[in-house]
């Protein structure tokens, strides 16, 4: 199994989301990961965390999760997402851990549970990833 994720973070190119909001992986295997995302930059007009951060949090960690689980040649996308949200978060950082619920061949499924800096569960998201082989180019 590739799960090499210390080699694909470091191959994304600059400019992507995970950049841009600021998203940091901090601890990363096949069978949990796990990162921050600070509350300020990705604000509602409220003043709240904006949902849709959220779920680019979920999603991107759910993702990397997938991809290692994937292994060699293979990519991971996203097919559905779903998230609630429990609580709103004003300030400090938001921290995501992704556990696999179910890891196939052609499929795979996890949890994401988000917290807030005082471990407040904040959201609660399930992403279902395709598994592909890296088209050729």
């Amino acid at each position: 199994m590739d799960n090499d994720l210390a080699g694909i973070l470091a191959a994304l190119p600059s400019g992507t989301l995970i950049e841009r909001m600021g998203i940091e992986v901090t601890e990363a295997s096949p069978s949990r990961v796990v990162g921050t995302m600070p509350v300020e930059g990705n604000l509602q007009p409220q003043g709240l965390l904006h949902g849709g951060a959220s779920a680019a949090l979920a999603e991107t960690l759910g993702s990397l999760a997938a991809r290692a689980h994937a292994g060699k040649g293979k990519m991971a996308m996203g097919v559905d997402l779903s998230i609630t949200h429990h609580r709103a978060v004003t300030e400090g950082h938001v921290t995501g851990v992704a556990t696999p619920l179910y890891t196939g061949k052609t499929t795979a499924t996890y949890e994401i549970v988000l917290s807030n800096d005082a471990g407040d569960r904040v959201a609660t998201a399930r992403l279902t990833c395709a598994i592909r082989p890296i088209p050729s180019r």
